[in-house]
């Protein structure tokens, strides 16, 4: 099982790469403006995906200037030096759009990031941020033998996300400095 998991993530990692590649770049412009200028970039997720919170804030290597967004009502304190980073397991999770929506109403600059439900008729993520990378993670990995699937590994595509948008966030403010 684990040998099929660490191939399906793999494909996975790879076609984030491949095809978010322009919107990480866009996406660390955006989240980069708050470091160079007198603003935060903060981090807003909901149940395990503020794990990339976590990560930015409080790991070894932390992203500078920021911070996590504990609630939507913060927003109220954000000015337009701030940027959010919003992550999120789904792209029509109703708590997030509605925390996207009302970041676009206050006119803060949003990176989002989720899978893109292709079928989806409802309002989605991507609709309400100025830049969306998209996981591609819409389903669990492994299948079992009833035709059911299970390892839906949602923190581990949205943090190799992170990690690019973090790793792109460092060159512009090299090249800047």
């Amino acid at each position: 099982m684990l040998k099929i998991f660490t191939t399906q993530l793999t494909g996975y990692f790879k076609r984030i790469q491949e095809k978010e590649e322009f919107h990480i770049e866009d996406g660390a412009r955006v989240l980069a403006q708050a470091i160079i200028g007198d603003g935060n970039i903060y981090i807003y997720g909901k149940d395990e995906m503020l794990a990339v919170g976590l990560e930015a804030t409080k790991s070894q290597e932390p992203l500078p200037s920021t911070k996590l967004l504990a609630s939507i009502e913060e927003i109220e304190h954000l000015t337009s030096a701030d940027r959010i980073l919003l992550v999120s397991r789904t792209s029509t999770d109703p708590h997030i759009l509605d925390a996207a929506q009302r970041l676009q109403e206050h006119g803060i600059l949003t990176v989002g990031i989720s899978p893109i439900e292709k079928e989806n008729t409802l309002s989605s993520l991507e609709d309400f941020v100025d830049v969306h990378i998209d996981t591609k993670l819409l389903k669990p990995l492994i299948p079992d033998d009833e035709g059911n699937r299970y390892g839906f590994p949602a923190i581990m595509t949205a943090l190799y996300a992170y990690y690019g948008l973090h790793l792109t966030i460092k060159e512009i403010i090299t090249e800047y400095e």
